[in-house]
């Protein structure tokens, strides 16, 4: 029989070969794609030689650099927004449902059954002009047309990421509210802490590691978004991942495309590591 050292590998390298073949290899050809000085479709059999043409076509072009920064700032919103909805759903879930948590959280996950696509497509019927928000906007005497602003603008991919990140970023911040032991918040209600002082300093202190993860997990994922922009930003609410898209779709230029996403892991990445050491997980986490 196998002892503890000898299952470790067992049970990990099966997931750690599934990641390389499907994360590490794909990343590394994006790399080599990246640093080919040709334009157009890269085919197997030409020549590699490394060159750093397209990022300097990257860091030359402003509008590729202005995009970029208009896509961070639209993540930036909807992580913070999406966390700060997640995290009332979260406590409800770790303080308020007891018995009926499990059946709560069920229906939280629900919409992960359905179809990605036919969510964002729901949202579409929702804010147009004819949808269920200006209609309901339009009977109440709101407005006297359609607003414009809830479908194929940035407001609208905002909108409709934040609700379908919510229930992402409520799990981690429900992870960090039930490691909460029930005896410290106990200690502080007989020391005289009230309802809003225990929860400022006690509760949401010891989950706001779970916070900041759900923030990261938002954030990362939403720079490069482009399904979302395509169906419901349309051609006034593109974002950064529509233009890497486009560069490997119509335009053909993989070099440029490849050059394009690597700009963008490595600054993302680089303002993740930023953000990490300004918060200093180690005087928040409990």
């Amino acid at each position: 029989m196998l002892g503890r050292r000898g299952t470790l590998p067992v049970l990990v390298g099966p997931p750690l070969v599934w990641l390389a073949l499907l994360f590490v290899a794909p990343l590394i050809l994006i790399v080599a794609f990246s640093l080919r000085p040709e334009a157009g479709v890269v085919s197997a059999g030409e020549p590699w030689n490394p060159s750093l043409v397209q990022y300097g076509k990257v860091v030359g072009t402003p509008a590729f650099l202005r995009l970029l920064g208009v896509s961070a700032l639209m993540a930036l919103g909807v992580a913070v927004v999406a966390t700060m909805l997640a995290y009332p759903v979260a406590y409800f879930l770790a303080f308020r449902a007891r018995a009926r948590a499990t059946l709560f959280l069920a229906l939280l996950l629900v919409p992960f059954a359905a179809s990605y696509l036919l969510r964002i497509m729901a949202w579409k019927l929702l804010l147009g002009p004819a949808g269920a928000v200006n209609s309901l906007l339009s009977a109440a005497g709101l407005i006297g047309e359609p607003l414009d602003l809830l479908l194929y603008s940035r407001g609208a991919v905002v909108i409709t990421l934040i609700y379908v990140w919510i229930p992402f970023a409520s799990l981690p911040i429900l992870a960090s509210l039930q490691r909460i032991e029930r005896s410290q918040l106990e200690a502080a209600a007989d020391l005289g802490a009230g309802p809003w002082t225990r929860f400022l300093r006690v509760t949401l202190p010891l989950s706001l590691p779970g916070a900041l993860a759900a923030f990261f997990m938002v954030f990362i994922p939403t720079v490069g978004e482009y399904v979302t922009p395509t169906l419901i930003g349309g051609t006034g609410g593109i974002m950064y991942g529509n233009l890497i898209q486009d560069f490997f779709g119509r335009a053909g230029n993989w070099p440029l495309g490849a050059a394009l996403a690597m700009v963008m892991l490595i600054l993302t990445v680089i303002g993740v590591l930023v953000a990490l050491r300004a918060v200093d997980l180690r005087r928040v986490a409990p």
